[in-house]
């Protein structure tokens, strides 16, 4: 995966896929990272050089996650909760013909146990590099396979058609028919074999319309992608429409150019006073509306994804002709093909690892600047975020352990959860009584404190209800003193009085 992740998300995007498991990651930890185009990467690895799982999900299903389970590096899953609907995704990657036969029966008892841990009324989909061949046909075994496979059943094969039947699981490529290109999954040299599988439960079989390889594509040199159209059937919840936040850019005010333009058109708006109005709605209104006119807002769209910054266009010209090269050399496997298509695998590494570190020969330079340093921190704050598994808690378990998908229900346990603790018996709570109320004049707020405490406080920081930053008050300097000291006076007067 190493140098590919950017170019992994960009392949999902074009073939529009939602959902994908890796193997062979060679990534070592346990966390997750944003791959660029708005995926994000679950992994597991224990070695660099060997092995490794993982999932990769669409932005819009990454809220959905509701629990990351990591066996090994051979084996992991992640459950998500869809309308109601829960889909439990496992990603696996089985030993080779050639390794031990304790290696392989551990990876199969791991899969075993993830298995049984997942409530029968919940969807499973497996995607997993077996190292299996469960052969051409079906006779015997049409419960949990079709007739469409490749060649001849192995040993490696009949524990995969072993596995589907101690689990009620059904091998998916096997059930739709395609010519042997579109089964083959894996292309080494003269060899071709179907070795990569998707198993869904028998009873959801009828949920997935198609299945077949992906021919063409560079990202894996020697395996192919595998890819099934699934349908959930599931009640559609009634969700509000979200709109998308649109934010005054107001940190343009750091300019002295803007701030006097900012001054000016405030000041007009206000009908030529240099002191703002005592009306604080009014106020800020006008301040909120003459920002938007003078610095603009935002688009509201995604951010650039700041680890795949280095995604230029050089690179994904290079990629794009390395597919094609790839695409050639699968049609016409000829020497002069393989070289075309080996030399434009090392050039796309040479423009990656040349991109790279132009972005961040780029990000050291502007280490030395305020806003580099900032970028730095932006930077840290979204490796933390990407690096969770589960970004909000949406649903929560029952007394019984059983998963509460509607809102109402949630609303409902949450509310017996707290009736139940806050009325408990406290024996040490004790309770101070005989107190005396303090009454003392209070002095009015003074302007050389509001002017000290503006002074102290940090730009750059997330506005507040009213959506005015501390930046618009330094801007307006004098004329914000008087306002904020009149205002806050006005609040203690009512505050003591009321």
């Amino acid at each position: 995966m190493t140098g590919k992740g950017r170019e992994l998300a960009d392949m999902m995007e074009r073939r529009k896929v939602d959902i994908l498991c890796v193997q062979e990651t060679r990534w070592k930890g346990s966390k997750a990272r944003s791959i660029g185009a708005g995926f994000k990467l679950f992994y597991y690895g224990v070695d660099s050089k060997r092995n490794g799982v993982g999932v990769v999900l669409k932005e819009e299903f990454v809220r959905n996650v509701l629990e990351v389970k990591r066996v090994s590096d051979r084996v992991m899953s992640l459950k998500l909760e869809i309308e109601g609907v829960m889909l439990n995704v496992v990603s696996g990657y089985a030993p080779q013909v050639g390794c031990e036969l304790e290696e392989k029966e551990r990876f199969w008892s791991e899969l075993d146990e993830v298995m049984e841990s997942i409530p029968t009324g919940e969807r499973v989909v497996i995607g997993a590099d077996f190292n299996g061949h469960v052969g051409e046909g079906n006779t015997g075994d049409e419960e949990v396979m079709g007739k469409f496979g490749v060649k001849e059943r192995n040993l490696e094969g009949q524990m995969v058609v072993d596995f589907a039947k101690r689990m009620d699981m059904a091998v998916v490529n096997t059930y739709f028919q395609k010519r042997e290109e579109h089964r083959v999954t894996y292309k080494s040299g003269g060899r071709s074999t179907q070795v990569d599988y998707i198993l869904c439960r028998r009873g959801n079989l009828k949920e997935i319309s198609d299945c077949k390889v992906v021919v063409g594509e560079s990202v894996a040199r020697q395996h192919r992608m595998v890819v099934c159209r699934m349908t959930l059937m599931v009640c559609k919840k009634k969700r509000s429409k979200i709109e998308i936040e649109k934010k005054t850019k107001w940190w343009k005010l750091k300019k002295e150019e803007c701030c006097e333009e900012f001054r000016q058109k405030l000041r007009q708006a206000l009908g030529g006073q240099v002191l703002l109005p005592d009306d604080w709605e009014t106020t800020a209104e006008v301040i909120r509306e003459t920002g938007r006119k003078v610095l603009g807002v935002s688009s509201g769209r995604r951010k650039e994804d700041k680890e795949t910054w280095w995604w230029n266009e050089e690179v994904q010209d290079s990629i794009q002709r390395k597919r094609l090269a790839k695409k050639k050399w699968d049609m016409d496997r000829t020497e002069e093909n393989r070289q075309e298509y080996k030399e434009l695998q090392r050039r796309v590494k040479r423009e990656v690892s040349k991109a790279k570190q132009k972005a961040y020969d780029e990000l050291y330079t502007r280490l030395d600047t305020r806003e580099g340093e900032k970028d730095l921190y932006r930077l840290a704050r979204q490796r933390d975020r990407d690096g969770k598994d589960v970004q909000q808690v949406r649903v929560i378990k029952d007394r019984d352990g059983r998963v509460l998908t509607s809102e109402e229900s949630v609303q409902r346990r949450w509310k017996e959860y707290f009736e139940e603790l806050m009325n408990e018996e406290n024996e040490r709570e004790k309770r101070v009584e005989g107190v005396n109320s303090v009454e003392q004049k209070v002095d009015k707020i003074r302007k050389d404190e509001v002017r000290k405490a503006l002074k102290r406080m940090k730009s750059g920081k997330a506005v507040g209800p009213d959506d005015i930053p501390v930046e618009v008050w330094k801007c307006l300097g004098e004329a914000a003193v008087e306002f904020l000291a009149s205002l806050f006076n006005r609040v203690l007067e009512i505050t003591i009085g009321g």
